[in-house]
């Protein structure tokens, strides 16, 4: 698919790009914790992952190495400001796959007036909700 194709595709839509210690082991994680496929070529940097991208149900998200002068996961920088929000087919059994995989949970799933949702925290810092809205 060309870049242009990539770019029509995800138009219209927030694609978060994260960084983290150690890319290599978190695409195996998002992979087993979320069910993750890998939708491009990973691009090498000074011998790191310097660019991967997956989707988990649809959702795009990039991802990388860290680079001291280019970006900082959150390990180094503490912690992280950000959430990301993902809408899944069934939330229950999400929930027990990334918990055998090793994900945190922050927030038991419960239900809300537009769902059953969870927060979890993978290995690497950063924080997720995932949502199963009512009639899906």
């Amino acid at each position: 698919m060309s870049g242009k194709a990539v770019a029509d595709k995800i138009k219209n839509r927030a694609v978060p790009a994260l960084a983290v210690h150690d890319a290599e082991r978190a695409l195996d994680f998002y992979s087993k914790a979320f069910g993750a496929k890998e939708v491009s070529e990973r691009i090498p940097w000074e011998g790191k992952v310097g660019h991967a991208e997956i989707e988990i149900e649809g959702a795009r998200v990039m991802l990388a190495d860290e680079f001291p002068t280019y970006n900082k996961s959150p390990r180094t920088l503490g912690g992280t400001p950000v959430i990301i929000h993902i809408d899944v087919k069934n939330v229950d059994s999400f929930f027990e796959r990334a918990l055998a995989a090793g994900a945190t949970v922050l927030q038991p799933i419960k239900n809300e007036p537009y769902g059953r949702i969870c927060k979890l925290q993978d290995p690497f810092g950063h924080q997720w909700f995932f949502n199963t809205t009512q009639g899906k």
